[in-house]
């Protein structure tokens, strides 16, 4: 299988459908492309029949090429992480990965275009994002879930807006920012520093004003982060949980029991904003995030500082603090369903609490004049369906 035959079968799997946001190759199954959130068959000529052991091996290796650390964390780990350009047209973020002893792939086709606020319709509050001078902003969610987007989105209101140094530690790097006002120097994982702690604490000294780290993995990265956060940078990141109230817990965590007074008192002084995404099927095809937003305040940081009870809570904070910046998961996905953007069904399929949002979606209905239906009943009819 020669490398030319490699980007044969990457251009047509992007030609395939539109919307499409992942190719994947899977030993046993044919060609695959994600297409608007559902995975979808590529036929190709000379046609592919399903993927061998050995066709998805060479395909794996070919991208890895002589990366001796990519090789290392696939036996190691099990897995890697790598960037791919497609005659520096296309980029892809790669995952590598070892499954029943066989290689598997996927390629998350990255876009070029550098997202904006106004462009995503991202609410306002993102615009206070981007003015934050100092602190930590935590945009949370599983994989593919926008974070990331929505990143690259408030570094470009920064770089449009104010005349900074700006550092990224990325892993790979996904959108490349032009120097505007700002100044950017991205950093890759592997190419360009050998861990998140290492290129934190090499940043702290690089004299930036935003740091960018990737992820929040470890205790070591999120000490750093907070370091940094507490001396005059703004910190943006990302953490692989679904609500402010995992989220603080999450880093928490990350600590030792005794060690968790200091740091709830660190991260009351320095998050700012922490946002919950999750993607949901839009009408007319692709995607749109439903975010949960919360931002500092005096009962916030009491939270923080005290711990959730049965009165008090993360949720319950935020529902409260709707007219200020802040919203709910719920909240925001009435809005969508409100403004046609999304299906009654996803409504209820992405919601957090389905008497809530049953609630608010016959509101909906009952003001337009329509009838209303039985959906959380159905829900809860199917849940007990698949009980047996």
């Amino acid at each position: 299988m020669k490398q030319t035959e490699i980007e044969y079968w990457i251009t047509s799997m992007l030609a395939a459908y539109e919307n499409v946001s992942d190719l994947n190759i899977t030993v046993g199954k044919t060609l695959q492309v994600e297409s608007a959130g559902v995975l979808m068959p590529v036929r190709v000529s000379p046609p592919v029949g399903t993927i061998t052991p050995f066709q998805a091996e060479v395909f794996a290796l070919n991208l890895i090429g002589n990366n001796k650390r990519l090789l290392r964390d696939l036996v190691e780990k099990g897995s890697c992480d790598l960037s791919y350009a497609l005659n520096e047209q296309v980029r892809f973020r790669v995952n590598i990965f070892t499954q029943k002893g066989c290689f598997s792939t996927v390629l998350r086709k990255l876009e070029t275009a550098i997202p904006t606020i106004r462009g995503m319709n991202f609410p306002s509050s993102f615009n206070k994002m981007s003015n934050e001078l100092n602190g930590l902003i935590l945009f949370t969610g599983a994989t593919g879930s926008g974070k990331t987007t929505s990143l690259a989105a408030l570094l470009h209101s920064i770089n449009m807006e104010r005349a900074v140094h700006i550092v990224t530690l990325e892993d790979p790097i996904e959108y490349i920012h032009p120097h505007v006002r700002a100044t950017f120097n991205q950093r890759e994982l592997g190419n360009d520093f050998n861990s998140f702690p290492s290129g934190m604490r090499a940043a702290l000294r690089q004299a930036p004003k935003v740091i960018l780290v990737g992820e929040m993995r470890d205790r070591e990265t999120m000490e750093i982060g907070l370091t940094a956060a507490e001396t005059g940078h703004l910190v943006l990141s990302t953490l692989h949980t679904i609500d402010a109230g995992q989220t603080i817990n999450r880093i928490l965590g990350m600590f030792e029991q005794e060690e968790q007074p200091q740091i709830r008192n660190r991260l009351a002084d320095t998050i700012r904003w922490v946002v919950g995404q999750r993607l949901l099927p839009k009408i007319g095809g692709g995607r749109i995030a439903a975010m949960e937003i919360l931002c500092t305040s005096l009962r916030v940081k009491d939270l923080i500082l005290n711990g959730e009870d049965e009165e008090k809570t993360f949720y319950k904070i935020i529902q409260a603090g709707s007219t200020k910046d802040m919203r709910t998961f719920d909240q925001h996905i009435l809005e969508l369903y409100a403004a046609d953007l999304i299906t009654e069904e996803s409504a209820m399929r992405y919601c957090s609490f389905r008497n809530e949002i049953a609630r608010g979606l016959d509101n909906i209905k009952s003001s337009r004049g329509e009838s209303t239906s039985d959906l959380l009943g159905l829900a809860m009819e199917e849940e007990e369906n698949n009980r047996w």
